[in-house]
């Protein structure tokens, strides 16, 4: 990050941040516990499908709740915070993109991008879910319209979004530029560590058990991350800002939410609701998380989000520059004729991805 774009603010929060060191043995015993309870809970779903299907996909909630908190701790390795050493981060980071779905060279870059222009208007594209601009949205053509309500509806966000991006994107994503080696390489790795591990379920359990388990389970614990990265950028009062004014502290702490949840439901999502805390400092791992919440008194004088703010946030769909607010598209519609801005002369950015990260 240009240290031009780091407040002074911001600077000292770091300096209190960098206090929040990750620690080997916290880390493996989370861990631990984690990939214990996700394995007894996909050999649940696996036995009930003796007894029932349906039984089988109530299952998959709590053990999609596990797979996300494995997934959480693959995004901490991406950052270099989930243990102090980098080997090791790599070494579970990649072999919980196998679990997860998601090539971890490949996450890695595309959230780093997305850590480094989260908010900022002109460098839209890599890890974010596409949000165009009230002036951008009108400028488009009917069909182009049609083809971002599609995207921003939330059947597409939570159900056809989550089976395309890590059943299918994940295997072959073709917005990654070739001289990403590392990103190649791991996508290719990852591809081929499936292919063994369905190739030894075919050998086992059978092609088809394998699959009633493993394909529900998948699409219920992504739909609980793109929601939950959703609701990390998309509220009513987010950080939007052009290059010239954008900010990285700003875009951390009014940019990335802070989700008000019962600590239960914090300690089951892997922490990863005091997001704005992660987005400013990114190298505290997330069992740290509420300890720098609780100890420093600025990073609580944010916005808080509940759960229902959250549920209510699926409906905002454009950023509106004039007011700074995003808005639904009932609201754009409501508004007086001649308020309506001038149409962009730019065409917006095209959308990459549903989610390139969900963390």
């Amino acid at each position: 990050m240009d240290a031009k774009r780091i407040s002074p603010r911001g600077a000292a929060l770091l300096r209190r941040l960098a206090a929040y060191r990750p620690d080997t043995g916290r880390a493996l015993r989370q861990l631990g516990f984690t990939l214990s309870v996700f394995t007894a809970l996909w050999l649940a779903m696996l036995a009930a499908l003796q007894v029932s299907f349906l039984l089988t996909l109530l299952l998959a909630i709590p053990a999609g709740v596990f797979l996300l908190r494995l997934f959480i701790i693959q995004h901490d390795c991406g950052h270099g915070s989930f243990t102090p050493s980098k080997r090791l981060n790599q070494v579970i980071g990649r072999a919980l993109g196998v679990l997860t779905f998601t090539p971890y060279d490949y996450w890695k870059q595309t959230h780093a991008i997305h850590h480094a222009t989260s908010g900022n208007l002109d460098r839209r594209g890599y890890g974010d879910i596409t949000t165009l601009t009230v002036a951008e949205y009108e400028a488009l053509s009917p069909r182009a319209r049609f083809g971002y309500r599609f995207y921003r509806h939330p059947l597409t966000l939570l159900v056809v979004g989550p089976a395309y991006q890590f059943l299918v994107k994940h295997r072959l994503p073709l917005d990654a530029p070739k001289h990403w080696r590392d990103a190649w390489k791991s996508v290719w790795m990852t591809n081929l560590a499936l292919a063994g591990l369905f190739a030894l379920a075919a050998l086992t359990i059978g092609i088809g058990d394998y699959l009633m388990v493993q394909i529900p389970l998948t699409l219920t614990a992504s739909a609980m991350g793109i929601f939950l990265f959703y609701v990390q950028h998309q509220y009513e009062h987010a950080y939007w800002e052009h290059d010239k004014t954008w900010d990285f502290t700003s875009a951390g702490l009014e940019g990335s939410s802070f989700l008000d949840l019962p600590r239960p439901l914090h300690w089951l999502t892997g922490n990863i609701s005091y997001h704005h805390i992660h987005h400013l400092a990114s190298r505290v791992p997330n069992y740290e998380l509420p300890r720098a919440f609780d100890e420093i008194d600025e990073l609580r004088e944010v916005p808080h989000l509940t759960l229902g703010d959250a549920f209510r946030s699926l409906r905002l769909r454009l950023w509106d520059e004039d007011r700074r607010v995003m808005i639904t598209f009932g609201e754009l519609a409501a508004r007086p004729a001649a308020s309506a801005p001038t149409p962009a002369p730019v065409p917006p950015p095209p959308a990459t991805s549903l989610l390139d990260e969900a963390a």
